[in-house]
């Protein structure tokens, strides 16, 4: 499975978040530690606030943090929540996409199996479990 770059954001941002649940963050804080867009990442939080993963505040000493603990935020709903719009391949659109195999098409079913099991995983998985804290000012060369 690949996902996409939007969800790999997100997911970097909220392992931040998990990291210090107390802190609020700012989005340009978060763009500068991982080297993302600080645009690109004010997209993903909007998307994050809309699926209740985060709460965001406006204006001077706003930011976002995390809206419910990390241990009862699980990747796999993360994942489903932003992903749910790229189909895996073709025929898993909405719509059946156009593939031509698919009249006796044997690799669908296949690939729904890894599908599942994929998202079993990250179903069984917290953002608890993936916390990433930040680094000791003594780590990061800071006196």
């Amino acid at each position: 499975m690949r996902l996409t770059s939007f969800t790999d954001f997100a997911l970097r941002a909220l392992m931040r978040l998990a990291g210090e649940p107390a802190r609020s963050f700012a989005t340009s804080e978060i763009a500068a530690e991982f080297g993302i867009s600080r645009n690109h990442l004010a997209k993903v939080v909007r998307d994050l606030a809309d699926g209740g993963f985060i709460s965001t505040q406006r204006g001077a000493g706003g930011g976002f943090t995390l809206a419910r603990p990390p241990q009862s935020i699980t990747l796999g709903e993360v994942v489903r929540a932003l992903e749910d719009r790229h189909a895996l391949v073709e025929c898993f659109r909405d719509d059946g996409g156009t593939c031509v195999l698919k009249p006796r098409c044997r690799l669908k079913a296949r690939l729904a199996a890894a599908r599942e099991a994929f998202m079993r995983e990250l179903d069984a998985t917290t953002l608890a479990e993936c916390a990433y804290p930040a680094r000791s000012r003594k780590a990061a060369g800071v006196a």
